[in-house]
């Protein structure tokens, strides 16, 4: 069946008006991992020269709605987790999304903080922290790993508690700590070998960065750094003038 012939509308360029029809494709008739149609069948459905499709395409890859793979065509894209930018867990941003969350723990143990982190925490020098490094998951899929500090005299037996749950949940109930605010910088580097295995991505893959030190009033308590896969997280704000 032929598909929708684009035609010149006053001053919508045939390369919008097809990425829309497209985006209408990737979001609501096809699922992530389906072929989109080919360059040439996208030429012939809607009438539009190769020029005109491959601008759309390039398109839709720039905004992640798509993924090109040498050789075998254009795909829709894994859906990105969009969180908002506001003060939660990693377990209440994931229940918010309607979405799993997972943990595993890949180490929990004492050792002296690096410089950042004993800065951050405020400790004095030769004081012990511990340092738990945890893979986070929703519905199943890996999403960001997480390496935090916490000081060993401010939280003892750490160690004893469930690190798959609610970290900040457990720093309020058994700890009386309750997480109020955060300071937090976002930026994006390449993935370490380590970090990309964990993440099922390539090694210098882009990820999301993460530095956080979260403080139950005027105390800090936390000082954690993540990386996430930016091909599945998205953060979302909203801007004013105030």
């Amino acid at each position: 069946m032929a598909g929708q012939q684009i035609v010149t509308k006053g001053m919508v360029p045939k390369h919008a008006q097809l990425r829309a029809i497209l985006v209408d494709m990737c979001t609501n008739q096809l699922s992530p991992g389906d072929a989109l149609p080919s360059e040439r069948q996208l030429c012939i459905d809607h009438g539009v020269s190769r020029v005109t499709v491959r601008e759309a395409l390039s398109q839709l890859v720039s905004e992640g709605l798509a993924v090109r793979v040498h050789g075998r065509g254009t795909f829709v894209a894994e859906r990105a987790y969009r969180s908002e930018l506001r003060l939660a867990s990693f377990h209440e941003d994931m229940r918010r999304l309607g979405l799993e969350p997972g943990t595993v723990v890949l180490s929990i143990g004492q050792d002296a903080p690096p410089p950042a982190s004993a800065t951050a925490l405020q400790m004095a020098e030769g004081q012990q922290a511990w340092h738990v490094r945890r893979l986070r998951l929703a519905d199943a899929t890996p999403i960001s790993v997480e390496d935090a500090w916490y000081s060993a005299d401010t939280l003892p037996e750490l160690d004893s508690v469930d690190f798959t749950a609610s970290i900040y949940d457990t720093l309020a109930t058994r700890f009386g700590h309750p997480i109020s605010r955060a300071e937090q910088t976002v930026g994006a580097g390449p993935a370490s070998s380590e970090t990309a295995a964990l993440l099922g991505v390539r090694t210098g893959t882009a990820v999301m960065t993460f530095d956080r030190i979260a403080y139950s009033g005027e105390q800090p308590i936390e000082h954690a750094f993540s990386w996430f896969r930016a091909d599945r997280y998205q953060l979302h704000m909203t801007l004013t003038d105030r």
